[in-house]
């Protein structure tokens, strides 16, 4: 097994961490919320045994990736978070290089925000959980957000600054990063002002062990949740700056897989747009959906093996030039 090598690179305005295993043709994997790089290890290890380089970052303003101004949900739009990538992928490539992604949850949206203003440097996305949003040109996201799900949804919670992180800090970091991890309604998510979460004790999922929790509840001791939290004050941010991509389709080949207990495959609408030709109209090059039974959201820590294998099979086949047409399972 190739051993993880950590390093802090300095890349727009950034101190950021990447970890990294393997040689080869590059896959970089882009983490979510409440997570970091460490969300990836059972990639990382098995996609460097199979001859990729695989490489991992702190996106900006979480665990050990510094210089981001936390202060200001500004510096946290698409715009900056895709430049961010850009930096990284100019690094470790040559001229004209392309890169292979997967993302899941934030990281998902990143990866569709890179494709769409910089396809050139993607190969091939394989992306879990979220998918693709059109920019809705008559309505803000957080105004659409409450109208549907009211103001103690978890995304309207995070808007006022300082207010979750307070109670975040009553109810304890390790407490917190359980809630969020062992999660498994496909309802919607929603946190009561006072009491975000019940007091019953919290059982971890099989795939998720108490080191584990420990490592990432570290790196969010350290540094806290507001460089996370402001990717979701950003929302109408985005809405603004990305005005001139509005209507514009994913031009690259895209594999998509979903858990059926997601919060994010249960929402209203999605189901529809994945199944009924919405997602394949604005992802042309959509080859495959799979939708696995009986798994939640956080699908690659879930179930790292199917995941692995899917996203090796379709990163291998992206070398030969013949792609099937979409299917779903």
């Amino acid at each position: 097994m190739e051993q993880i090598v950590h390093n802090t690179l300095s890349l727009n305005g950034l101190s950021m961490h990447v970890a990294e295993s393997g040689r080869g043709p590059i896959i970089l994997f882009l983490h979510g919320f409440p997570q970091c790089w460490f969300t990836w290890r059972h990639q990382m290890a098995f996609f460097a045994d199979h001859g990729y380089r695989a490489m991992a970052p702190d996106l900006r303003g979480y665990a050990d990736t510094g210089g981001a101004p936390v202060n200001d949900p500004g510096k946290f739009t698409m715009v900056h978070l895709v430049g961010d990538l850009v930096a990284l992928i100019n690094e470790v490539t040559a001229p004209n290089e392309k890169v292979f992604v997967v993302g899941h949850d934030w990281g998902a949206v990143i990866a569709w925000a890179l494709c769409l203003y910089r396809p050139d440097k993607v190969r091939a996305l394989v992306n879990m959980s979220v998918v693709f949003s059109r920019r809705n040109p008559r309505m803000k996201p957080l105004e659409t957000l409450r109208s549907v799900y009211g103001d103690e949804y978890y995304i309207s919670r995070f808007q006022e600054p300082g207010q979750i992180e307070h109670e975040f800090g009553e109810i304890g970091t390790k407490s917190v990063l359980k809630n969020f991890l062992a999660y498994r309604k496909p309802g919607p998510l929603y946190l009561p002002k006072g009491k975000a979460f019940p007091d019953t004790p919290i059982t971890l999922p099989p795939w998720l062990s108490e080191q584990d929790v420990d490592y990432y509840a570290a790196k969010y001791e350290a540094t806290g949740f507001t460089g996370p939290l402001n990717y979701y004050r950003a929302l109408d941010i985005n809405w603004e700056v990305t005005a001139p991509w509005t209507g514009s389709q994913i031009q690259v080949p895209v594999k998509f897989i979903v858990g059926d207990l997601d919060i994010t495959y249960n929402a209203p609408g999605t189901k529809d747009y994945i199944h009924k030709g919405g997602f394949k109209k604005d992802v042309p090059l959509l080859k495959e959906v799979v939708v696995m039974e009986g798994v939640a959201h956080f699908i690659h820590e879930e179930k790292p093996h199917e995941v692995n294998q899917h996203i090796l099979s379709f990163f291998n086949s992206s070398s030969s030039s013949s792609f099937s047409s979409c299917s779903v399972l």
